[in-house]
């Protein structure tokens, strides 16, 4: 098993990182980081270097939370993803036979997200796999 976490470097999902390595500490299961991203437009060189940029972005954010899992001693594999978030890390769950997916919120009211289609909320909807949502800190 595994514990699976959306990592974009965010407040909420810096907040998430620390939730995460906690629980995967606690378990004993690595730490699997997917960075989902769908670059807009579906062909061209336009979204060739999109798809690029947001890939090495992705890699980016992640190379730090490895680092942060890494110091607390909590083993990780990292997924850069050309898909929506919250479909990124159900598959990513599924795949990796997860525990549970961490998540971090903005704070948002559940309306705001219900209306605006945040990826907690999306989550809560389509993940057969526990959902761990971690709000901000105030």
């Amino acid at each position: 098993m595994s514990i699976v976490l959306g990592y974009d470097e965010s407040p909420g999902a810096v907040r998430a990182l620390q939730v995460a390595i906690e629980v995967s500490a606690a378990f004993g299961e690595p730490l699997v980081l997917v960075y989902g991203a769908a670059a807009p437009g579906a062909l061209g060189e336009e979204y060739s270097a999109h798809r690029d940029a947001l890939h090495e972005t992705g890699r980016a954010a992640l190379a730090h939370a490895v680092a942060v899992a890494d110091e607390a001693g909590v083993p990780t594999r990292i997924e850069v993803v050309d898909r929506k978030p919250a479909e990124a890390l159900v598959d990513a769950a599924t795949r990796h036979a997860a525990r549970c997916i961490v998540v971090g919120s903005w704070g948002e009211s559940p309306l705001r997200g219900a209306l605006l289609g945040s990826t907690p909320h999306k989550l809560l909807h389509l993940s057969r796999t526990p959902v761990l949502c971690v709000p901000t800190e105030s």
